[in-house]
């Protein structure tokens, strides 16, 4: 009973072990051209969909909330989007002459090129009690911020490894991620006239029912890791040795160990002007990834790429062991904050 309930509580990742069993059992159901026809229902109709329910899921004023905190959104976005993407870059320079495969290696570039995602960072910084307006806004607007950056970031590191145009990529983005999101906002005064239209035919049943953005982006999640990995196995030249595999997710701990360490030490330090609260929501934001974001934009960008499911395999790595390390991490990290926010509160000079 005790295994069932932890697997019911974990359905995502045993959705993920399914899914990839499936696709190694029968791939040509759900490769290109397949029954389930994925060039027009993954690529299209089921990223849309993710990011359709993730405009629902937000709320304008979240976005907002904490805007005037420029310094630790400056901190944030530059760390995740910037200082993680180089510095795997030169980790990557070194291990380019290990045997490990180097479509993993790729992998683990595109990762680093990754927005925050828009759960785990928040849920996360709320278990500890840090400062959960800011874990919200810079998980959205790193979202925001990835849909133009993430594409860029990645043809600036993996240079023409996609077979599709530049134009083509930010035309298909913009349709299939920028306008769904945009349409799925609840607030927003400057919408244009159709998306108020949607967004007043929905609003109320949205806040009457509260329904479960998070399992419907799961699911059809599930769907685009399911029909990538159709594409992996229905390829006979495609070789995944274990050896890499081990190392991958050995170096995947490891980085995740080390940067939550290094924003820990740079928004720690005395003149930072970072409160302990604020010291939570950057470590969880700084090193997160969005699985939910990464996988259908790997999936528009690198299109058609014959090892496209590789390239995934290190982001659908990082994601279980984020939300496994922070979860760990969790009492550790509140006993430290608790700690830090009664010293300041001793130290205070009484009026």
């Amino acid at each position: 009973m005790r295994l069932l309930e932890r697997a019911r509580k974990e359905w995502f990742m045993v959705g993920i072990v399914v899914a990839i069993g499936a696709a190694k059992l029968e791939p040509s159901v759900g490769v290109n051209g397949g029954p389930l026809k994925p060039e027009i229902t993954v690529s299209y109709i089921a990223v849309a969909t993710i990011f359709f329910n993730s405009g629902l899921s937000l709320k304008t004023e979240e976005l907002t909330s904490a805007l005037v905190h420029l310094k630790l959104h400056l901190f944030i976005q530059t760390f995740t989007l910037a200082f993680f993407p180089a510095t795997i870059w030169l980790f990557l320079q070194l291990l380019s002459v290990t045997p490990i495969n180097e479509w993993l290696l790729k992998g683990l570039q595109t990762v680093g090129c990754m927005p925050p995602p828009v759960s785990s960072a928040v849920i996360l910084t709320k278990a500890v009690g840090g400062n959960e307006a800011a874990a919200i806004f810079n998980s959205a607007f790193g979202s925001f911020l990835g849909i133009v950056v993430t594409p860029l970031l990645l043809l600036l590191f993996l240079g023409s490894s996609s077979s599709v145009p530049f134009t083509s990529i930010f035309s298909q983005l913009f349709m299939t991620v920028v306008v769904p999101l945009i349409i799925g906002q609840r607030r927003g005064d400057l919408l244009m006239s159709v998306f108020q239209i949607v967004r007043r035919f929905i609003k109320d049943w949205l806040e009457r029912k509260k329904p479960p953005f998070g399992a419907v982006s799961s699911s059809v999640l599930l769907m685009i890791i399911y029909t990538t990995f159709c594409d992996t196995f229905s390829n006979p030249h495609i070789d995944l040795d274990k050896f890499s595999l081990v190392l991958i997710l050995f170096i995947i701990v490891s980085v995740q160990l080390s940067f939550m360490l290094l924003t820990f030490i740079f928004s720690t330090r005395n003149n930072s002007g970072f409160t302990p609260a604020d010291t939570v929501a950057i470590i969880f934001c700084s090193t997160h990834k969005s699985l939910t974001l990464g996988i259908p934009m790997l999936k528009i960008v690198f299109a058609g790429h014959e090892h496209l499911s590789l390239i995934s395999v290190p982001l659908l790595i990082y994601h279980p062991a984020q939300i496994l390390l922070g979860s760990v991490l969790v009492p550790t990290i509140k006993s430290w904050m608790v700690s830090r926010q009664k010293g300041v509160k001793l130290t205070r000079p009484t009026v």
